[in-house]
């Protein structure tokens, strides 16, 4: 009997304490925190996994892949003098053979930026699934709605990043080289250019993510839209604004000075901003005709 009463009184005095079931918020609060410590050691996992990989087979990635673009024969410098010819445009769009020597002036540089290569490269391959675990955390804070909304989005994220990296890779970073390669500081001959291999390995990562990353403009805008903090009439009042920061982001984006990397870099920057515009239209188009049908 007297067991019965003091567990009466121990659950009279927890509601008391909490009426509106803040204790059950604080411990779904720690299990939240427990989902994010593993879906973050899942993705630390694959990512490691995916380092592992690249770093045991660094001499291929490095000669087939880094150095690539800096390579005479690379594909794209083919690709364009084709155009070029297809065009009747003679040479225009063939760029002069580029020849890059690599130094390096520390002990660990070679090994150092194997490691870089090796985690980059392992983010890169990694994204689809990064993204994925960040996607079943947020899912469960999601709506019915908001989650029929958002169907496809990883496939859709995955596929702008790749097409990004891709544009950085194969486009930006031959005419980047090129360009750097190419340019010479006075007739003398006393300045002979030999960069470093970290600073080439650094520059080409930044064009491949810096690309990757820009690439998302379409999702991001899309993602603002359906949420409703802008809209298809704010895109288009905000579009000057917006190719001047979209020139500033070309700017940061190309390592070189050359107007020209900035604008290949500007144009599909450009073409994506208007991307964006149209999807959020679409968006605001079918929240109107809701809107009237519930009305």
């Amino acid at each position: 009997m007297s067991t019965t009463t003091d567990k009466s009184r121990s659950q009279f005095l927890k509601k008391l304490r909490n009426p509106k079931g803040e204790e059950q918020g604080e411990m779904s609060f720690i299990d939240h925190l427990e989902a994010l410590r593993w879906h973050i050691a899942r993705g630390v996992i694959v990512w490691l996994a995916a380092m592992i990989l690249i770093f045991f087979q660094i001499d291929w990635v490095f000669d087939n892949i880094i150095m690539a673009p800096a390579n005479p024969n690379f594909i794209t410098y083919q690709w364009f003098c084709d155009l070029s010819h297809f065009l009747k445009l003679g040479d225009t769009l063939c760029m002069p053979p580029v020849e890059i020597h690599l130094q390096g002036n520390t002990v660990s540089g070679p090994f150092m930026s194997a490691l870089s290569i090796s985690m980059i490269g392992a983010l890169v391959v990694a994204f689809p699934y990064l993204f994925w675990e960040l996607w079943r955390f947020i899912k469960p804070a999601l709506s019915p709605k908001e989650i029929k909304y958002s169907r496809g989005s990883i496939l859709w994220v995955s596929l702008c990043f790749f097409i990004g990296g891709a544009f950085g890779y194969f486009i930006l970073a031959p005419f980047t080289f090129n360009f750097l390669a190419n340019f010479t500081l006075g007739t003398t001959g006393a300045y002979e250019y030999k960069p470093t291999l970290t600073d080439y390995i650094d520059s080409l990562n930044n064009l491949i993510l810096g690309c990757g990353i820009a690439f998302e403009l379409p999702i991001l805008a899309v993602v603002l839209g359906k949420i409703g903090l802008i809209s298809a009439r704010f895109l288009r009042k905000m579009r000057k604004y917006a190719f001047v920061i979209i020139l500033f982001l070309a700017a940061i984006i190309t390592p070189s000075p050359d107007w020209t990397s900035q604008i290949i870099v500007a144009l599909p920057l450009l073409l994506l901003y208007e991307i964006g515009v149209i999807l959020v239209a679409r968006i605001d188009r079918k929240r109107e005709k809701e809107e009237k049908e519930w009305s």
